[in-house]
């Protein structure tokens, strides 16, 4: 599918992609794709079916396709000019048909999950004795390889694993679900993204918030609004949520010592700053502030309490059996990740006019919008709407606060 200077690649196959026959290709009405910060990222292919040949009288064509069957692989690759980009890389999990007694309305629609789905499909115990979370996570990886999964694995900030005479760490949920929480206890995340060819993957375990080697550089082209000519967004909307961020205070008994000791996060925080007036420090004292965690229970109700987004993992954040070291740690990762949402903006850019892919989890500058919500944001998620003559790319951005940092955005 080419539109103006844009052409749209769909890859399938039953384990390595490849360019679909010419059948199909034409008969590709929408993509859709979108892409999370955290969790899994989506796809969704909209193809058009009749049954006007004889053949057809037996069944839609297109469903006896065998590259629309589940667990499909799928590639889906746009290329500006000369420079072809992955959007997303991921297998088929959910078919839907919409017949239609309009002629050429009838629709079949594909959607599935990136390749990190197939990590979340069977639980099996597995012990893990003697080894750090990092080296779990490698191990757990290899067997993924036939996705093209290349490790970007952090070393873990608390590595000494319990010595197999006290305890043996037991895995007994998904490879996804326990590499997810490994991450959650040393204040990490996990996510695989595209690579930069087709069929490849990287898989990312560490920091948020922090570019990957992969990904290091500059931010992206610049979303520039009410600028005249230069404006490449149809829409913007900002939102400041005064009640998300928390403050942890509370003690902890060492799991050492057995000496009570008491826990306060920093507002500042672990995050790389963006904006100039943190709504933790400009707000103070009317910030909210939780009691430690004991509980996987509370720990919820402290990321999520002030309109945030409730953990997947909060047993993770829990101070029950720790040392004092990983308290604050856990802590703190629960004050950093109530204070990412603090300013949101919505909104629509034209990839005409834009030139180029948004990707989530970097950053991205914000012109012609003011002081207040001018300057660097991290883009939290992207979804981009591909069909014949239109390309929309819709995105979510987040920071701590109001106030460019930056004296001036580069375009």
């Amino acid at each position: 599918m080419s539109l103006l200077g844009i052409h749209l690649t769909l890859m399938m196959g039953p384990g390595i992609a490849v360019p679909v026959p010419p059948d199909l290709a034409e008969s590709l009405k929408s993509v859709s794709v979108t892409n999370n910060d955290t969790g899994r990222s989506g796809f969704s292919l909209t193809f058009n079916v009749g049954r006007s040949a004889p053949l057809d009288m037996i069944d839609y064509n297109l469903l006896l396709n065998p590259l629309l069957r589940p667990f499909t692989r799928v590639v889906v690759m746009v290329t500006f000019g000369v420079l072809p980009q992955v959007l997303c890389d991921g297998v088929i999990t959910n078919i839907q048909l919409s017949p239609s007694n309009e002629p050429g309305a009838s629709t079949l629609t594909v959607t599935g999950e990136d390749v990190s789905v197939m990590m979340d499909m069977h639980e099996l115990p597995q012990p893990w004795p003697a080894l750090s979370a990092d080296a779990v996570v490698g191990l757990i990886l290899l067997k993924y390889s036939q996705y093209g999964l290349t490790p970007v694995v952090m070393p873990a900030i608390f590595p000494n694993p319990p010595p197999p005479t006290e305890s043996v760490p037991v895995q007994n949920v998904t490879d996804l679900n326990y590499i997810n929480s490994l991450a959650a206890r040393q204040g990490y995340v996990f996510y695989v993204e595209p690579g930069f060819a087709p069929n490849t993957n990287f898989a990312y375990w560490g920091p948020p918030h922090v570019p990957p080697p992969y990904r290091a550089g500059p931010p992206q082209k610049a979303i520039t609004f009410n600028s005249g000519p230069e404006t490449n967004a149809a829409s913007v909307s900002f939102t400041y949520n005064a009640l998300s961020p928390t403050l942890i205070v509370g003690t902890i008994q060492d799991s050492r010592t057995n000496v009570s000791v008491p826990v306060i996060t920093s507002p500042l925080g672990k995050r790389v700053p963006l904006a100039s007036m943190p709504a933790i420090l400009a707000n103070f004292p009317n910030v909210r502030v939780s009691m430690l965690p004991a509980t996987p229970q509370q720990a919820r109700r402290a990321t999520s309490g002030g309109g945030g987004q409730a953990e997947e993992f909060p047993e993770a954040r829990t101070a029950a059996g720790l040392d004092v070291a990983e308290a604050m740690m856990r802590a703190q990762a629960t004050t950093d990740v109530s204070t990412d949402n603090v300013v949101s903006v919505s909104g629509e850019l034209n990839a005409l006019e834009y030139g180029d892919i948004l990707r989530a989890r970097g950053l991205v500058g914000m012109r012609g919008v003011g002081y207040s919500y001018g300057g660097n944001y991290y883009v939290k998620s992207v979804s981009h709407e591909i069909s014949k003559g239109e390309y929309k790319q819709r995105f979510t951005l987040t920071r701590e606060g109001t106030g460019s940092l930056t004296p001036l955005v580069v375009p």
